[in-house]
């Protein structure tokens, strides 16, 4: 099968209700989305995945949900406030602003800028790069630009403080260890869990899904003893990818890609990432971020963020390993790994969206065959499985017309509510991806989906 553009993705996308552009009805606003009926119902399947394997299935993790906006001395402590920026450049010509480390992997793949410097990326501009809007050759000299956005806090003018909307959420899981380490009766090692909103002024978001202003982070902060961390880092490498391929991810379009080039207090970090429609790049990252994190805050708060070993009576300030993935960039894996056109038996093509049952928004959609005979059984069956399950009833078109549109949106399983059904209480279930129907009893239908839509 071709590669689907990420243009044909976000079209199909609004067709079928997963996700609109943001704004709309008055032109659009840049690089923002909303989630549509389907698409949220997504999004908080995907949460609830991860939540499980990751907070549920997981000795000593636990889930917090920490405030967007918080002191603006945790942005000093974590350096956010002096040095979060990327370098830009802008078109002299057409005034187009990139992000130069992108500009330059974009036009000369075989370079890479993470090995450069500043100066060595401004200089590789002016000498090999041309506008990819407008073909010219006249940029500016690199500068850094402020990823954080900006806000105040007061009612006097004179008198506000200055805040920010929160870059990352992990700040928030590392000002709170003390408070869980206590509230939680833990011993290291343990993980604090979050999911949340984090908001950067990126100079070139777009690609869909891929870069946006807003997004939500899935994240794991995992608190060890110095020595351990080698092999926790390991661990939920193969934990983070196993993730994905059991949720249907194909393997082939993964791999791990170490950093060419760490932060001065980071000790190892990878990321998983996914050959997009625009190419490989990063999904999902995993880091060994060392003690800097509580070092910083201890320094910076005044408090004492070391651990007491009670078995050996040593202190020392924990490691940090970190895996971080965005939800919306999850959730476009997702969708571009899914979605497939098949010609079938008769010739036929139908676009069918593959997704793990888990993921899927509705898991059952009821059919009845005529409208008019069949649509008040087909609603208390409707009734009785949305008890368990989020379903859907369509009941315009024909039965195949029908079949299509919920191959389309993902759907496992359909049942059909005919003639048979208002005999003996049984039902025609189809299975979305092999098309096989079987005859089941409406009492057994629940203990049936369940089992086949359960992660």
């Amino acid at each position: 099968m071709e590669k689907l553009t990420m243009e044909q993705i976000s079209n199909y996308c609004k067709q079928y209700g997963f996700i609109y552009p943001g704004s709309e009805i008055y032109g659009g606003f840049a690089n923002t989305w909303d989630f549509g009926p389907l698409g949220s119902r997504m999004i908080n399947n995907i949460k609830d995945c991860w939540r499980k394997r990751f907070v549920g299935q997981r000795d000593n993790s636990y889930e917090i949900d920490c405030g967007i906006i918080m002191n603006p001395k945790v942005w000093e402590a974590s350096g956010h406030a002096k040095s979060f920026n990327d370098p830009q450049v802008d078109c002299k010509e057409c005034k187009k602003r990139y992000r130069a480390d992108n500009l330059i992997s974009s036009v000369s793949p075989d370079v890479n800028p993470d090995l450069m410097t500043y100066e060595e990326m401004n200089k590789y501009i002016k000498e090999n790069i041309k506008c990819p809007s407008c073909g010219k050759s006249n940029f500016t000299d690199l500068r850094e630009f402020d990823l954080m956005f900006k806000t105040y806090r007061g009612t006097i003018s004179d008198q506000k403080t200055e805040i920010y909307l929160r870059p990352e959420t992990c700040q928030g899981e590392y000002i709170n260890f003390q408070n869980v380490l206590r509230t939680a009766r833990e011993k290291l090692p343990f993980t604090i869990a979050q999911v949340g909103k984090s908001f950067r002024n990126e100079v070139t978001p777009g690609n869909f899904l891929f870069r946006t202003i807003e997004f939500e982070q899935m994240e794991l902060q995992i608190f060890c003893k110095p020595g351990e961390d080698e092999a926790i880092f390991n661990f939920n490498k193969k934990q983070s990818m196993k993730f994905l391929t059991d949720l249907g991810v194909n393997p082939e379009n993964l791999r791990f890609k170490d950093h060419d080039k760490l932060v001065f207090y980071a000790s190892a970090a990878t990321d998983i990432q996914y050959n997009f429609p625009t190419g490989w790049d990063e999904l999902w990252g995993i880091h060994n971020r060392t003690n800097y994190d509580l070092t910083q805050h201890s320094k910076f708060s005044g408090k004492d963020l070391s651990y007491l070993d009670s078995e050996t009576n040593e202190k020392y300030i924990p490691y940090i390993l970190e895996t971080a993935a965005g939800v919306g960039r999850m959730m476009l894996v997702f969708l571009c790994d899914a979605l497939k056109k098949e010609t079938l038996e008769d010739g036929s093509i139908r676009d069918v969206l593959k997704l793990h049952p888990a993921l899927a928004p509705y898991k059952v959609a009821i059919l009845p065959l005529i409208k008019k005979v069949h649509s008040e059984k087909a609603k208390e069956v409707y009734n009785k499985l949305n008890n368990y399950f989020m379903c859907t009833m369509d009941d315009s078109s024909s039965i195949g017309k029908r079949y299509r549109r919920q191959d389309a949106i993902g759907t496992p399983f359909c049942i059909t509510i005919d003639d048979t059904t208002l005999e003996n209480n049984k039902v025609t279930i189809r299975d979305r991806d092999t098309m096989e129907q079987i005859i089941l009893n409406i009492d057994d239908i629940p203990y049936y989906v369940i089992e086949k839509t359960m992660f």
